[in-house]
């Protein structure tokens, strides 16, 4: 019993001290575009690779709003828009929240 309780002592020791050495990221901008009759909000997360985050605003859940259409397809064009970059499509993925994140080339 007393090892158990010391290494959960230990355990929480270490995740705190991880915790608290995370250097802290500077909060990036957010550019808001509009793409397809929607808006997007694109944010630089990553420094090296350059990674941006695509999330859309989803109009309150309004069911009489624009027409659907293909959100890999909008969040790449909301990307391009943003940064004047290209999306790269084999880097991109999307979480269970519905964000896109993706890679960019700048040629």
């Amino acid at each position: 019993m007393l090892l158990r309780g010391t290494m959960i002592a230990l355990v929480a020791t270490l995740g705190l001290s991880a915790f608290n050495a995370a250097p802290v990221a500077a909060k990036e901008e957010t550019k808001s575009v509009f793409v397809m009759s929607r808006t997007w909000a694109v944010t630089q997360v990553s420094d090296a690779p350059v990674v941006y985050r695509a999330t859309r605003d989803n109009n309150n859940l309004n069911p009489f709003g624009p027409p659907p259409r293909l959100r890999t397809i909008q969040a790449m064009a909301a990307i391009q828009q943003a940064t004047g970059c290209k999306a790269i499509y084999t880097s991109m993925y999307q979480n269970i929240s519905g964000q896109f994140f993706s890679q960019v080339s700048c040629n």
